[in-house]
Formats: structure tokens, sequence, C-alpha cells
């Protein structure tokens, strides 16, 4: 029988002032779970609080930390040397916290007389939010829920749920305002850690969102943006050369064309940081990359989507699929993470798309000199979460830097309509951010999106540059160097 060795968070508040890590070593048969590993843990040390009940995953008790990522106890494989600690929420002892406040935020149905049961498709619109087992692991770690008063993604799960159901009698789109509606940052974190697979974001708070459109409660600052999408097709007024002013048609690589793609370019590459998006050309010329570069793309509809206001997305997909199918394009590429995160999860597109690390990695990429310099990498969330990228970006910062640094995966609190319409929740999840960075004493902060290139450039006092930005930065630096020896 294998053994394992374990970090557990201790704490007592009626002994102790702060928590400690403390090891075991036990015996547990092959393919041991977490929770197996506490009862045998619980039997050299009994006096280890941890909660549990089903052992099957249905009660959502055992829920708790392992290695900082929330999981079922029950279900979760137990690896040597892995650390439990305590959900984010008050430790009432070692792995028991406080569930009760959050739990008493869920609504309930509030039914009335002559209410009609669920029909079959209100029961299937149901169905993707109701196996919800309040476990708390999303609340956890809900970042806007650490700057702002908000209930939490359970709470947004259960108001979508109601609203959808023709028995409940309230309306639930004021209430759901009240409890932070548009203070989440749809940063996804909330589904990828639920048990049960629930999409919180997109089929519960996007959803509420939309018939709060409907309703017309939607944010001033979000129905500015839905009006600047109208007007120009584009999210961001145009205050410099566009990119795509600067550059169209087709784009030959240097040399032999190892990829042909379309290239979606995204309104902030287009209009506020053109350079990053000129800097990438010059990166996929150089590594064998043809481009296609239809002039008539628009918005992709993202920041539509994300505040609920979506009457014109049908419009605005339809008009973005002709202009790369037209062109016989069957790759679309992407450089900005919330336009590559919505082209695959939102359209349903006849081609396949790419975020620009993962075509870079699948031909692989000319070696760069190794620039002096230390790096933390920054996750977006629509490209760590929403495309599941995470280890593309790693390997070619590794190629261009002396070292890269790790930082917290948070988010930077730029997305879903934040920045804009809730500046004060954002700006405190970008100052939690800069200081994250400031601990690392990186040189510069490297990321792979506009939104959280440009949010955190504003709150840190650290450069921050796009992947592409920093490979092209070694290539210059190694065309120097050839061009001095010969």
């Amino acid at each position: 029988m294998p053994q394992i060795k374990v970090k557990i968070y201790r704490f007592d508040p009626s002994k102790d002032t702060e928590g400690t890590l403390r090891e075991y070593t036990v015996d547990v048969a092959d393919g041991a779970r977490v929770l197996h590993v506490l009862h045998a843990v619980h039997e050299q040390d009994p006096d280890l609080a941890y909660r549990y009940c089903c052992g099957t995953g249905q009660c959502g008790s055992c829920a708790l930390q392992v290695n900082g990522v929330p999981v079922l106890a029950c279900f979760h494989e137990a690896t040597d040397g892995m650390v439990l600690r305590p959900l984010n929420l008050p430790v009432q002892k070692d792995l028991v916290v406080d569930m009760g406040p959050a739990l008493a935020s869920i609504a309930s149905l509030v039914p009335g007389p002559g209410r009609d049961l669920p029909r079959k498709r209100e029961i299937d619109a149901i169905k993707p939010l109701r196996s919800c087992i309040e476990c708390l692991a999303c609340v956890s770690i809900c970042p806007a829920m650490e700057v702002a008063e908000f209930t939490g993604p359970t709470a947004m799960r259960q108001e979508m749920r109601l609203a959808l159901d023709p028995r409940d009698t309230r309306d639930r789109i004021p209430q759901a305002i009240q409890e932070g509606l548009f203070t989440c940052t749809t940063c996804q974190y909330c589904w990828k850690v639920c048990p049960k697979d629930i999409q919180i974001p997109g089929k519960a708070i996007e959803k509420l969102r939309a018939i709060a459109n409907r309703q017309g409660l939607t944010l001033p600052r979000h129905q500015e943006i839905a009006q600047i999408i109208r007007e120009t097709g584009r999210s961001v007024p145009r205050t410099q050369p566009t990119f795509l002013e600067q550059v169209g048609g087709t784009i030959e690589p240097y040399g032999e064309v190892k990829a042909t793609v379309g290239f979606f370019v995204g309104c902030m590459y287009n209009l506020r940081l053109p350079r990053t998006a000129l800097d990438a050309l010059e990166v996929l010329r150089r590594n064998g990359v043809r481009l296609i570069i239809p002039p008539e793309q628009i918005c992709c509809g993202s920041p539509l989507i994300r505040t609920g206001q979506v009457a014109a997305i049908p419009e605005i997909q339809e008009k973005n699929i002709r202009a790369f199918v037209s062109r016989g394009v069957d790759t679309v590429l992407t450089m900005c993470a919330g336009c590559g995160s919505t082209l695959k999860n939102d359209y349903r597109t006849p081609f396949r798309v790419v975020d620009i690390n993962e075509l870079l990695c699948s031909i692989g990429i000319e070696m760069p000199d190794i620039l002096p310099v230390r790096a933390a990498y920054h996750d977006p969330c629509h490209l760590l979460r929403g495309q599941g990228i995470r280890d593309q970006p790693r390997q070619i910062l590794g190629t261009v830097v002396n070292e890269v640094v790790e930082l917290p995966v948070k988010c930077c609190g730029a997305g879903g309509g934040t920045r804009s319409g809730m500046p004060q929740v954002s700006h405190a999840l970008a100052g939690k951010k800069a200081e994250e960075i400031s601990k690392t004493g990186v040189d510069v902060v490297v990321t792979s999106c506009p939104f959280c290139e440009f949010h955190i450039r504003e709150h840190s006092d650290r450069p921050v540059q796009n992947i592409t930005s920093i490979l092209l930065e070694g290539y210059r630096a190694k065309d120097a160097r050839c061009s001095k020896e010969n």
C-alpha cells in the first residue's frame, strides 16, 4: 500500500492567532481520493476537523482547496505532496468553513396562485442550472466578491434558475442588480471549479443581463458602447490611424509558407493598440504565416454578449463569418483573448479558430536571442479558461527571456464589461494584480490580451508587453547580433 505525504492547514480560533501547515504521512490504496487521505490522517490525529457526508459528490460538504484549487475531497484523486487548505471563506476550524452567510443569500422560489407548472421548453432551459450542490467552490474563488458587495455566482445562478420558472412570482432582475449582477468580470473561474460543470457566466449571469437589457436596465456606459458598435462597427472610437487602415489584403511571409490564415484583428488591436498588432504581423511573417485580412471585419460582439445586449449579435456574426468565408479562409487567427473565446464559443463558424499562441507553437517558431530580463506572465481569463490555453504562451516566452515568473492566476478586472460599467470594481482588482506583480520584482509583465495589456499597464509600475512584441524584440536583438558578427 503506497504512502502519501500531505500538508494540511490547521487552525483553531480558540487557541491560534494564525493557521499553520502540518505534514502527515499516511498509507492509502492506489487511486485514493483526498477524502480517504483525510480519514487516514484523522485516525492519527482525531482533532483534525473537516466536513463530509455522502462521499459520492452529491452533497458538496467536503469542498476544500487542493494545491490552491477548490475541489470535492470525495472526487479528487490524492497525490503525494499535496497541500490541503479550506475554501477561501471564514474558517471555523481547520478545513471547516462558515458556509451560512453564502447559503443564506441564495433566493427561494416565491409561488403564487394560478401559476402553471414548467413546460418542457422551460425545464430544458432550467436543466443546466439546477444541478448545483451548494459546495461554494465558486464563491470561494470569485474575484469580484473580494472587492465588492456581490452575492456571488451561486446566488446569480439561482436568480436565473428562478427567472426561468413560471411558478415564481418575483421579478428577479432588480434583485439580481442589487446583489451585484454587473460586478461579475465573467472570468469563468466559477465554471471551471464547479464539480457539476455549471456554466454560470454564460448560462446565468449573461442571461440575467440580457433580461435586464430588455427591461431597460442595462448600465448607461454599456449602452454607450452598444451605440458606438451600431454606428461604427467597433466597440472603441478611432483615436489614431488603425491597423486595418495600414494593412489589408493578403500579406505574404518572408520565406516558406507554413500556414495560411485569416486574421481577425479585434477592436482593441485595430484602434487602441495597432502597434502591437503590427508587431504580431512581423512575427507571423517571420515564421512563415500568410495572412488574409478582410477590411470589412467588425467587432466580434463580445462586449455586447457579456453585457446582455444581444439583439444585434446574429447580424454581427453573419457579417464577420461572410468576410472570411468569401475569401476561402478555413482557419481564422485571433490575437485577442476575448475575440478568440467569442469566436470559438459564441459563434458557429464554418472555419477553425486558433489563437496566435496555438498557431506559433504548432508550426514551430524561429528561435530569438534571449533578452536579459525576468518576465511575469499574466494569464488572460478568456485565454486560459475561455480557450484552455496555458502552456503555449509560456513556451514562447521561455525562448526569449532569462526567467519566467509565475503570478497567482487571478482576473485583472478588465473583462465582462466591468472596466466600463463598474470602474471601481475593475480598479480594485487591478490594484490587487499590481500588488502581486510588485512582489515578484520582475522587469516586465507579459500577456496575450489587449484588455489585460491596457488595464494592467494603467495600474502597475512595471511595463506591460504583448507576447508577440517581446518575441519581436528578441528577433531584433538576434538580427543586431548577427549583423555585428557578419
